[in-house]
């Protein structure tokens, strides 16, 4: 658990923010957060980078493409390699060192890591956040859904949660500002897509498993894939948000594209028609029905003529699925290519997300930034949006507003460091994938791994794929780096693992001169 204290996050100067800005921003926008869980960075036919790459052609995405010609495509936005961190800090502002909730979350008082023969992992905040002060293994927050809500938008969840384990303050999303919960819980999966199979849930009502999906008991025993049925039920939502006089906020946080890969079959025939296996295709399906569910709420807003005031952002939690794997139903269905790794990898296959964002009036449509972003920054630069100008939050806020990038104005974000802390092992094996450390400045990325001490140093802009390890070439950048990751996470009360045979805690990334 982690010192706490009241903190009044300031507004973020906006260097030649102009006064059409701030007359067009009297009139408070809509806001839509589209969120899918492990979509990888290529797992979409709109290309995130410079070319087209063979998965661009292989799937299909014709909404993604459609809200790219609306708005701005980031071709450099970071989350965690993990869900949880990710979602955590999107709703705290927090990067992940200061919030201790470093892995995934799902049973009480109970760790998600996998073992080590050298480490041991540090008691991170297993139970997640809340908004309880003084329960154990949790970070205190002010969210953003209760910001938001607190002045005047109407808030509404819909889908995954994962913010809080099971029988924790945390587990459940009224706790944090929203008035509609529609199937969010504590479960950081799906037990099953298939309204067939009642999502995971018994005939009796009762959950087969921790993963089984609440609220949707209308569409068991029916044809109806979850992703329908949640967008379906996010609809509804809408039509009674339209109504009741006030800005609404739709966190339309979506299961898919996790596993289970269960076949949707509105998409999956013309996948294994153009010469997928059965395994790519159920994959492409789900992404392609994914993509459906944004364009029925884009099509929602049209319809409704809200579509000039309502703001659209697509993101991903973290890197698509890509890395070796003992999970009985998870073999490899993607890759990140040209990106290396996948979920769970400090590389940049396992934190590099597609993100879009539409604004009309705002945002120039069929704009690209190459700046880089992470996940944290979305919580002040959501706020902005709504307007809420001051406010009071119980912790920290790292993230820094990426207005700027929206406005097209020239940024010094290249001089800008990002920072990922995660002192765990996840369950797969893969490149990059241990108890590591990160920083991004500029071109440059350094990862640091506890256990070993290793120093790997890559030249993001020019070896995207991350092959060649320049640190021995370049010992002062390695030196400077390292000082600078040392010091943010001394200063944001981070966590590190300890050696078994010791019990000493490994060192700091500035302790080690490799």
């Amino acid at each position: 658990m982690n010192p706490k204290k009241l903190f009044t996050l300031a507004l973020v100067p906006l260097t030649g923010l102009s006064a059409k800005n701030t007359i067009a921003h009297n009139n408070r926008p809509n806001i839509i957060l589209f969120m899918v869980d492990d979509m990888g960075w290529q797992d979409t036919s709109l290309p995130f980078w410079k070319e087209k790459t063979p998965l661009n052609e292989r799937y299909h995405t014709p909404n993604m493409e459609r809200l790219a010609s609306q708005g701005m495509m980031f071709t450099q936005a970071y989350a965690c390699s993990v869900s949880s961190p990710t979602r955590v800090s999107l709703m705290t502002g927090m990067n992940a060192a200061r919030h201790r909730v470093t892995n995934w979350t799902l049973e009480k008082n109970t760790s998600t890591d996998n073992q080590s023969n050298m480490l041991q992992f540090p008691e991170w905040n297993v139970n997640g956040i809340c908004q309880a002060p003084d329960v154990p293994y949790t970070y205190e927050v002010t969210s953003l859904p209760q910001l938001l809500k607190n002045n005047g938008y109407h808030t509404i969840h819909c889908g995954k949660a994962h913010w809080g384990a099971i029988d924790t303050p945390g587990e459940n999303p009224h706790h944090f500002g929203f008035e509609v919960n529609i199937a969010g819980h504590a479960g950081g999966g799906i037990a099953s897509y298939l309204g067939e199979e009642n999502y995971g849930n018994r005939t009796d009502g009762k959950p087969s498993s921790r993963q089984a999906v609440p609220d949707l008991d209308k569409y068991w025993g029916t044809e109806t894939f979850a992703t329908e049925a949640l967008t379906l039920e996010a609809l509804k939502a809408l039509d009674k948000a339209k109504n009741l006089g006030q800005p609404f906020f739709l966190y339309m946080s979506h299961y898919a594209i996790h596993i289970p890969v269960n076949r949707d079959k509105r998409f999956y025939q013309k996948y294994i028609d153009a010469g997928l296996s059965e395994k790519e295709a159920a994959y492409a399906a789900l992404i392609e029905g994914m993509d459906k569910s944004l364009g029925d709420l884009m099509n929602w807003l049209e319809k409704n003529e809200l579509d000039k005031n309502t703001i659209v952002i697509f993101m991903s939690d973290n890197g698509g699925f890509a890395t070796d794997t003992h999970w009985r139903d998870a073999p490899l269905y993607t890759q990140n290519a040209p990106l290396n790794s996948g979920k769970g990898s400090a590389y940049e296959g396992g934190i590099r997300e597609p993100m879009i964002v539409k604004w009309p009036g705002e945002v120039s449509p069929g704009t690209k930034c190459d700046d880089y972003l992470i996940i944290e920054d979305f919580f002040p630069t959501i706020l902005y949006m709504a307007q809420v100008r001051e406010r009071k939050t119980v912790q920290t806020v790292d993230g820094v507003s990426f207005m700027p990038m929206l406005e097209g104005k020239p940024t010094r974000y290249d001089k800008r460091n990002l920072y990922w802390n995660y002192p765990n092992l996840w369950g797969n094996e893969g490149p990059g994938i241990g108890s590591t450390c990160t920083v991004r400045r500029g071109d440059w990325k350094l990862i640091y791994y506890y256990e070993t001490g290793k120093k790997e140093l890559f030249n993001i802009t020019n070896d995207i794929g991350e092959t060649a390890n320049r640190a021995e070439q370049n010992p002062r950048l390695v030196k400077k780096l390292s000082k600078e990751l040392g010091k943010f996470l001394r200063g944001a009360d981070a966590q590190r693992p300890s050696f078994k045979t010791t019990g000493k805690p490994c060192p700091w990334p500035d302790e080690v001169d490799k």
